[in-house]
């Protein structure tokens, strides 16, 4: 290991001088010496034009020389303004990041190398990850700072329109159609749209909803965000430096509102997009909105952002005997809070996030509440279990932590939250015991993974304890396994042992369906089965149709948490301004 004294810089600056120069010269086999055996390379439209991730020197080694050809990439140097370079743990391994800077043919981009001295070579420093992700495209630069724009065409001319005429303009459409076409006006379609309206692309949002924020506004009266407010800022404008730890739900509402107003984003509310159809010469959609009157607009963009988030349709899973139940039936996504079940008995269905938070919800307000197990569930206490993940964005600035995020292969990001994992579950051994005691079932993810990589991979099936999994173990909340109903009846449920379970409310909180089958619902069946699943991984080491092109040309789909859209919106935003300049093709094939 490199002595603490050691120059970082100086030995950061000579790596990217002997990559830079292996670069130059791809076919001179000088790159092989600058890799570890097992080492990752990520690259976000740098160099690639795709967001893709290699593992295995001899796999870096057969894709990096070409691209680097196509690509010329030049200029590497240490990033000013950046995290100097440092000794870090990352996934277990002790290595030296950098961070660093370069230019290819088309634009500017940041990278992240973390460094590993070669026992058998020397001690020769060689890379055991390394990020290129593209930042700007040269000619098309962000008008912030001191390219922000004067505001001419409105404060100087006294007899023409105003600001607030040319964005009333803006907003109508009265005689255009947006390049941009985004659907959904929550955290992923407000943060795409806002990244498309930085550079320059006509983009409109729409939403089903009365009002931007209703997404949030509308779900359960006790809803904050589960993660702390340093993770969660949109792009362009954080939030404010006083607000609390754990937005609440209205209070982010209210922001996305404010939001959209500050950067002056074009959205239609009350609109509903009933489908489209691709015109493949002329490269553009065929559009059907209807408004809140009733009436019908059609548009023609050339791009759709399908924003519509992770959870877009409810599953309402068949149980056998429901229908015939004579109480009152909910999903989750239409429950609103507990004050009209005082003293009334209710059953949940589900023990997820939303499964947990509303049979609390209901207990507080009086409830005789039981929740009904489907599945093993990962619990961990939100505090400070859930927050291990986040722990990054303590320290350092947003962008350096946005970064390091991006930088991370799924095979280390696995690793890192298999020992999170770990963590976790020593901190909240006690919860956990107590859980087990009152026989509730528990999991830890694929391979132990934990509750990040279950979000990646299917949306939920975890809770972060924020007071519900004491009361299941207190016996306040009462707890039955879904194989202990043989059928629902009029009047609850119809236990195997001869018992019923009477109930005069049930919750479904049962989840919702994947994306692919509002896909196949709005754009048909052939679409569907181009693109095929989204979310998720896969056979790969990305999010399959997820911030990229899709095999639908002019088709993408962005989802997640506000940290998600927020680091991924820019990837997404900076293709499609290249598509529109020309420089790439609208879409990849399958």
């Amino acid at each position: 290991m490199l002595d603490r004294t050691h120059d970082l810089t100086a030995a950061v600056e000579g790596w990217l001088a002997a990559f830079a120069q292996a670069l130059a010269a791809p076919d001179a086999g000088d790159l092989a010496s600058l890799f570890q055996a097992d080492s990752y390379w990520r690259d976000v439209l740098a160099l690639s034009w795709r967001i893709k991730t290699l593992n295995g020197r001899e796999a870096i080694l057969h894709e990096l020389p070409a691209d680097a050809r196509a690509a010329a990439p030049r200029a590497f140097a240490i990033a000013p303004g950046r995290a100097a370079p440092r000794h870090i743990r990352r996934a277990g391994a002790d290595s030296i990041e950098a961070f660093f800077q370069f230019e290819t043919i088309q634009g500017r981009g940041f990278g992240i190398a973390r460094l590993i001295p070669d026992a058998a070579d020397g001690q020769r420093l060689k890379a055991w990850t390394l990020l290129t992700a593209l930042d700007e495209l040269k000619g098309f630069e962000e008008p912030i700072g001191a390219r922000r724009p004067r505001g001419q065409s409105y404060s100087r001319d006294f007899r023409g329109p105003n600001w607030l005429d040319q964005r009333e303009a803006a907003r109508a459409y009265a005689d255009r159609d947006p390049a941009v076409l985004v659907i959904g006006a929550g955290q992923a379609g407000l943060a795409i749209a806002a990244r498309l309206t930085m550079l320059q692309i006509d983009t409109l949002v729409v939403d089903r909803e009365t009002r931007i924020g209703d997404n949030w506004r509308k779900r359960y009266h006790a809803l904050t965000l589960h993660n702390q407010v340093q993770v969660n800022h949109m792009p362009y404008m954080p939030f404010p430096p006083g607000w609390p730890v754990y937005i609440p739900k209205d209070k982010l509402a209210n922001w996305f509102e404010a939001y959209a107003e500050a950067l002056e984003l074009n959205v239609w509310t009350e609109t509903e997009f009933e489908g489209s159809t691709y015109d493949e010469a002329a490269e553009r959609w065929t559009v059907t909105l209807r408004r809140a009157d009733g009436s019908e607009r059609t548009m023609r963009p050339r791009h759709i952002v399908m924003a519509t988030g992770v959870s877009g349709i409810p599953n309402r899973p068949g149980l056998p005997g429901l229908a015939d139940y004579t109480g009152t039936v909910l999903h989750s996504s239409q429950y609103g809070d507990g004050e009209a079940w005082r003293g009334k008995r209710a059953l949940v269905i589900g023990t997820g996030n939303s499964g947990h938070d509303i049979a609390q919800d209901l207990h507080a307000s009086g409830a005789e509440v039981t929740m009904v197990q489907r599945a093993p569930t990962l619990v961990t206490n939100i505090e400070p279990s859930a927050q291990l993940a986040y722990a990054a964005y303590n320290d350092g600035t947003l962008e350096d932590n946005d970064l390091i995020a991006a930088s991370m292969p799924l095979a280390l990001g696995r690793r890192s939250h298999q020992m999170l994992t770990e963590q976790s579950k020593q901190l909240d051994h006690a919860l956990l015991d107590g859980l087990a005691r009152i026989g509730f079932k528990l999991d830890f993810g694929e391979d132990g993974t934990g509750w990040q990589f279950k979000y990646l991979t299917r949306g939920g099936g975890y809770y972060f304890n924020v007071g519900c999994s004491d009361l299941l173990v207190s016996g306040a909340v009462q707890l039955i396994q879904f194989d202990a109903i043989a059928r629902f009846g009029p009047e609850g449920a119809e236990l195997t042992d001869g018992r019923r379970l009477a109930a005069d409310l049930i919750v479904l909180a049962t989840g919702y369906k994947p994306q692919e089958v509002l896909v196949r619902r709005l754009f048909g069946d052939s679409t569907a089965d181009l693109i095929g699943p989204i979310w998720g991984f896969g056979d790969g080491q990305e999010l399959r149709n997820m911030y990229t092109r899709t095999p639908q040309p002019g088709l993408y789909f962005i989802a997640g948490s506000l940290a998600q859209c927020r680091i991924n919106s820019k990837y997404l935003a900076l293709q499609i301004k290249a598509i529109e300049e020309g420089l790439l093709p609208a879409g990849v094939s399958g």
